[in-house]
């Protein structure tokens, strides 16, 4: 405060102000709205490979296994 006392009420102004952007700078974000965010991200992530289409065996895994108990239920209650 001492520095600020010794300068000139203009230059302590510019100073103020100048400091004050500064610090509003680093609050700065690069997107304007959720959807400009979610987009860059999604671009992203598609870029790093996470949203590929690998083919899983689980579905079909899953539908014999549920095929083969509806079959033996239906042959013990027969």
């Amino acid at each position: 405060m001492e520095s600020i006392r010794r300068q000139s009420p203009q230059a302590a102004l510019m100073s103020l102000e100048a400091a004050a952007s500064s610090a509003r700078g680093g609050f700065a974000c690069l997107f304007s709205t959720a959807d400009e965010y979610e987009t860059a991200l999604i671009a992203e992530r598609r870029a790093q490979g996470r949203y590929t289409q690998a083919r899983s065996l689980w579905p079909v895994a899953l539908f014999v296994g549920c095929t083969l108990i509806v079959l033996g239920t239906a042959l013990l209650f027969a």
